[in-house]
């Protein structure tokens, strides 16, 4: 996150569940190492941009984790900034220190 789309070093809002085996189904093909990565994340990075975070996750899962990039699923859901509520102001009065538009 922080370099293909510029976040800040310093930015932590991650969220891990881990499933028992028995309350985890994965497609035919995959191994037990399947897994999946949801980010929710403000509308505005370019194409070019969430690719790039597509082959890094990929790249860092196999050399850091040994997790084939078969064995990875990437969703990204996009919202305008004015969906979003934090720190008790609406997403669009933010100033969040990183640029969207990367």
């Amino acid at each position: 996150m922080v370099e293909a789309l510029n976040y800040s070093e310093n930015k932590r809002a991650h969220r891990f569940f881990y499933l028992d085996e028995g309350d985890f189904y994965y497609p035919e093909g995959r191994t037990r190492q399947y897994t999946i990565i949801e980010i929710s994340l403000f509308e505005g990075r370019s194409i070019a941009a969430k690719k790039a975070l597509y082959q890094l996750i990929f790249e860092r899962f196999e050399q850091n984790l040994n997790i084939l990039p078969n064995d990875v699923e990437i969703t990204l859901t996009e919202t305008p900034l004015h969906n979003w509520g934090i720190r008790g102001k609406s997403g669009d009065e933010l100033v969040l220190g990183y640029p969207l538009a990367v």
